[in-house]
């Protein structure tokens, strides 16, 4: 079996990993690369193998670091399936049209105002290529083992990252290879834990948060005086969020505030039309989170819901005290830039980041103390109030990720770190080194992986232990 891996080495973006077993070429993750121009530019290089040639791609989750690329790769010719779960599959249907909406958006304004390097700038992908990409969804249950092409079979277990995260395990009759995807928090508040890691041979792990722990502050109590203080002078709480898994924990958060009198009753803004949907999402999955019915409907109530890009542009002129949920959470594009425009440049707003900021990203800078952003071609100031709730982040840290790991009944005979700058995979490596005596690499952009070389060949293999779900 060969592995080859061509995203999310270095960076936190871009996951994509080819597996060759010899009789089946799969993808696993097909996503976009985001951050700096540079990291960015590799979306508009020559995928490495001729797409048509893939049988099938396997998406660990929806977020578009994992699933982003896809409507790239059918326009340039796959026309196999796409595995994943039913709940990557529904948040797949909001996330790539609304990225496609962007990458039009964003190629038409560069072309109106002259702000792109070419001429004519080019969307990455369409709204076509994003509806031809989603005919191929194939949603799989957890825990159910399905043959996908040639001899290659594939298990899905929850990660408890956002709805559908999964853990995938692909086998054929030689080797087991375990891709974590994202995987969640042991103790999330809205999300259930993560299924633990089944005995297997190889294992890629991502390592975001791989040389930090969490913060043990209580987020409940954070956002209650970050809201507080922001209402008193007047101000706008603005908070960049992904549209999909987090906006959801922050609605529910402020709706028990609210609720308990602990928040002024201030209008609260969700300004992302795939948001409204994603919170509909957790009625439907509601095994896959800790919510009750009246929590999820709760978590809606009193919120306005932005939909058109007329009330969209109404919103960033209102400057009343006010709260803001808007896409996307590293402020890489959506209409959160409007806002950023308009709210970071005054001291009595405040900037309130709740995820993971790749290195390069506006969020990244912001939050690192950044004077000024540019934003569509203008250097705006940062002058308004920025806060960092890592707390929230849907992301295991180093301590939880190396107790998922652990938590298997036999060590993979090689693990190979991704998703990860390249500080958190160093880090994460000697801790897992020292604390689980496992063998650890960090693969480069590029590298190829013959599992021959340290498994040895068996055509035969005894039945997978009993599949245990979270």
């Amino acid at each position: 079996m060969l592995i080859g891996f061509w995203g999310a080495n270095g960076t936190v973006t871009g996951s994509r990993t080819i597996v060759d077993t010899g009789g089946a070429r799969v993808l696993v993750d097909c996503g976009l690369f985001q951050g700096d121009r540079e990291v960015r530019a590799r979306n508009r290089e020559d995928f490495p193998v001729d797409p048509s040639s893939i049988d099938a791609v396997v998406l660990t989750h929806a977020h578009i670091d994992h699933s982003g690329y896809l409507p790239v790769l059918v326009r340039d010719g796959f026309r196999g399936p796409v595995w994943c779960t039913p709940g990557t599959a529904d948040i797949c249907q909001l996330v790539l049209p609304d990225a496609a909406h962007l990458e039009e958006e964003e190629a038409s304004y560069a072309n109106k105002h002259r702000t792109s390097r070419h001429h004519p700038a080019i969307p990455l992908f369409t709204a076509r290529d994003a509806h031809d990409a989603l005919a191929l969804l194939r949603p799989v249950p957890f825990v159910n083992t399905i043959k996908t092409v040639g001899d290659v079979r594939l298990t899905f277990f929850q990660a408890g990252h956002i709805i559908g995260a999964s853990t995938v395990q692909l086998h054929d009759s030689d080797v087991r290879i375990t891709f974590s995807g994202d995987v969640g928090r042991a103790h999330a508040r809205v999300m259930r834990p993560p299924a633990p890691l089944q005995p297997t041979d190889v294992l890629v792990m991502e390592s975001t948060y791989g040389d930090r722990a969490h913060p043990l502050d209580d987020s409940r109590d954070r956002l209650k005086r970050i809201t507080n203080d922001t209402i008193a002078c007047g101000g706008t709480l603005l908070i960049p969020s992904f549209a999909v898994g987090r906006a959801q924990e922050i609605l529910s958060l402020l709706s028990d505030l609210r609720v308990g009198g602990e928040i002024p009753d201030v209008p609260v803004y969700v300004n992302s039309p795939m948001a409204t949907d994603a919170t509909e999402l957790f009625l439907r999955h509601r095994d896959e989170h800790k919510l009750t019915p009246a929590q999820c409907e709760r978590m809606s109530q009193h919120v306005h819901y932005v939909r058109t890009v007329e009330a969209s542009k109404a919103l960033t002129r209102d400057e009343s005290p006010k709260i803001v949920i808007s896409a996307s959470g590293m402020a890489t594009g959506g209409r959160v830039l409007r806002h950023l425009a308009q709210l970071a440049p005054h001291p009595r707003n405040t900037l309130l980041f709740v995820g993971y900021q790749a290195f390069g990203t506006r969020g990244h800078a912001i939050i690192s103390r950044a004077s000024h952003v540019r934003i569509f071609g203008v250097a705006v100031p940062v002058r308004a109030r920025v806060e960092h709730l890592a707390s929230l982040s849907a992301h295991a840290d180093m301590n939880e990720l190396v107790d998922w790991a652990g938590h298997s009944s036999s060590a993979p005979v090689r693990t190979y770190l991704n998703h990860g700058e390249v500080d958190a995979s160093v880090a994460l490596r000697e801790m897992m080194r020292q604390r689980l005596g496992w063998h650890v690499e960090i693969p480069n952009h590029g590298d190829e992986v013959d599992t021959s070389s340290f498994l040895p060949e068996r055509k035969e293999r005894p039945p997978m232990t009993e599949l245990s779900h979270a």
